[in-house]
């Protein structure tokens, strides 16, 4: 069962990656019906005997495999289309905090209160804890409030990173002098791992991300306590 979990999206966390693993279950189920009537047809292709020859066109046939993959794509299209209108849209952000990539470390910066800014490292293998997890624990988390539109601003200071939350649908570059923004909701408690997914130098592994998703009211302690 774990083996077969590897290849499964992980569980989403906000809308829009509901909306992405309907999608994908969605566009898999044609593919499948598509795989199953094709190699019906080569199956039935190789082992009967009919055969005539003196056909040299089939106008039907050829209207019917004509239209009928279009139809497909149009029913891959339409979805695919909606969602990449969702995700590029820009809610009112109730929370902005900029990100900025490092060899080989996040910074964040949360911009609507004052003096909140840390710097993001991995925790060496020497240093976990026993419920720690290898190679994505760090030493200070992003906490956030669920149910809150987050707006996240990207960039680097040195090469191309990859800010990236599989569990948010959030995958954005960070690129030196040129800052990219994402929006995203939590809408649940929990704890989300990611990494940078761009191949940024000879570290590029050991630079994850760590969010922590809390409650508004204890998101409002942790900033008082931030604060002071």
């Amino acid at each position: 069962m774990a083996t077969w979990k590897m290849f499964l999206l992980q569980d989403s966390a906000s809308p829009l990656m509901e909306q992405l693993s309907f999608f994908h279950d969605h566009t898999l189920m044609i593919l499948i019906m598509i795989t199953v009537l094709v190699g019906y047809i080569m199956c039935s292709m190789f082992f009967n005997k009919f055969n005539y020859r003196y056909l040299l066109e089939g106008q039907t046939i050829e209207v019917i495999w004509t239209i009928l993959p279009a139809v497909t794509l149009i029913f891959i299209a339409l979805p695919s289309l909606r969602l990449l209108y969702l995700l590029d849209e820009l809610n009112n952000p109730l929370m902005s905090i900029k990100t900025i990539g490092h060899q080989w470390y996040w910074s964040y910066e949360y911009t609507d209160f004052k003096s909140i800014e840390f710097d993001s490292y991995m925790i060496p293998t020497q240093d976990l804890k026993s419920s720690s997890f290898r190679l994505l624990e760090v030493d200070n988390r992003v906490v956030l409030p669920y149910n809150s539109q987050i707006r996240m601003m990207v960039t680097a200071a040195d090469v191309l990173h990859s800010w990236t939350i599989p569990a948010l649908s959030v995958k954005i570059d960070a690129t030196p002098g040129r800052l990219n923004q994402i929006s995203f909701l939590i809408n649940r408690t929990g704890i989300f791992f990611g990494q940078c997914s761009e191949i940024c130098g000879a570290n590029h592994s050991f630079m994850p991300i760590v969010i922590e998703s809390i409650s508004p009211l204890y998101f409002t302690k942790w900033v008082s306590k931030m604060s002071s």
